[in-house]
């Protein structure tokens, strides 16, 4: 099997105060591997992705005016922006990303993450997607700490056809079971289709770099394609998961806070440091690094991972939010993806 695409998006401006160059490598079930460049401003595009154009904007406000510029195919936020990569899966090949480094002396504020699109349950796709509500956040449906292969390890109490307490479910079922909860970070054949997502960071005048979207659908148009009316009854591709590695450099005085719905887990050092799982409104959490250092094993001058897996369940509203001052030494990568 032999591929090769480009994807036209141009390297970053200077006023992000980044230069990066990413390779994303897929390992096909025959073994061999194909290369997926990022060229850098004026590159060729050739073979590009299927999953059509990127819209000017998302229904917010635009980025805020002289903190940085986006780049040419990226959606604006209310602070930042994204834009959807190429699909990862060919021929059910396995998907896996490089680490990617930015220049010496630069943080990290464009990452590189995995977006996975669904079918909601009204339309006979996942058994945990458009199904269930509730309106607060509901803990413990994950372990306390992740598994070998850096994925979240399912806990959940709260089943639909094994309730828990109401103590531990206050707003009753959240999931369907552990083999469908394992397809939503892992391909799984006709059940979800995985694209590379890019997420832009900006500063905020500060220290704090901030991504803020409250219409964050970044597979409109893609996928399994746009079903759901949101808030303002344009239809959306509702029904995904957001899946983020990254690592940075502890130095004292670091917090990550996170604001959105739906499922929500974040790990620092492998360990659990952010739980806002189950289907609710917007919500929001922080860590303060300092404050949880001895439950997370952290150490000022070491490096440590942050992983963050996120679920968009049910229509009609879709909040995503990173404020932090954390500086990430890796812009992101795909973990190798064995289809189920």
């Amino acid at each position: 099997m032999s591929l090769r695409t480009w994807l036209p998006l141009p390297t970053p401006p200077a006023t992000l105060g980044l230069s990066l160059a990413l390779s994303l490598v897929v390992a096909c079930s025959s073994g061999n591997t194909s290369e997926f460049a990022i060229p850098s401003a004026g590159g060729t595009s050739e073979d590009p992705p299927s999953q059509g154009s990127f819209a000017n904007n998302d229904g917010g406000a635009p980025a805020e005016a002289g903190v940085a510029a986006l780049p040419a195919n990226f959606i604006k936020t209310e602070s930042g922006g994204y834009a959807l990569g190429p699909a990862l899966t060919r021929d059910g090949g396995d998907a896996v990303a490089s680490r990617n480094a930015p220049a010496p002396g630069v943080n990290c504020n464009l990452l590189v993450g995995v977006v996975r699109d669904f079918k909601g349950k009204d339309v006979g796709g996942h058994p945990d997607f458009q199904a269930f509500g509730g309106k607060k956040p509901t803990i413990g449906l994950v372990a306390p700490a992740l598994n070998s292969a850096r994925k979240p390890t399912y806990a959940s109490a709260c089943e639909s056809a094994n309730l828990g307490n109401k103590e531990a479910c206050p707003y009753g079922p959240m999931t369907t079971n552990k083999p469908a909860f394992n397809q939503w970070y892992t391909f799984a054949e006709e059940v979800n289709k995985p694209y590379i997502l890019y997420l832009q960071l900006v500063s905020n005048g500060s220290s704090v770099s901030t991504f803020a979207s409250k219409r964050f659908f970044p597979l409109d148009g893609a996928g399994w394609q746009d079903a759901n009316p949101d808030e303002d009854k344009k239809l959306r591709n509702f029904g995904f998961t957001t899946e983020l590695h990254t690592q940075f450099i502890y130095a004292g005085g670091e917090s990550f806070t996170f604001t959105g719905d739906d499922d929500l887990w974040v790990f620092i050092n492998g360990k659990l440091a952010i739980d806002l799982g189950g289907l609710h409104p917007a919500a929001n959490a922080t860590v303060n690094l300092d404050e949880a250092a001895l439950h997370l094993g952290l150490t000022k001058g070491r490096s440590y991972s942050l992983e963050l897996f996120h679920a968009e369940r049910h229509a009609d509203k879709s909040n995503f939010r990173i404020d932090t001052n954390l500086a990430f030494t890796d812009c992101g990568s795909a973990l190798p993806d064995s289809p189920k």
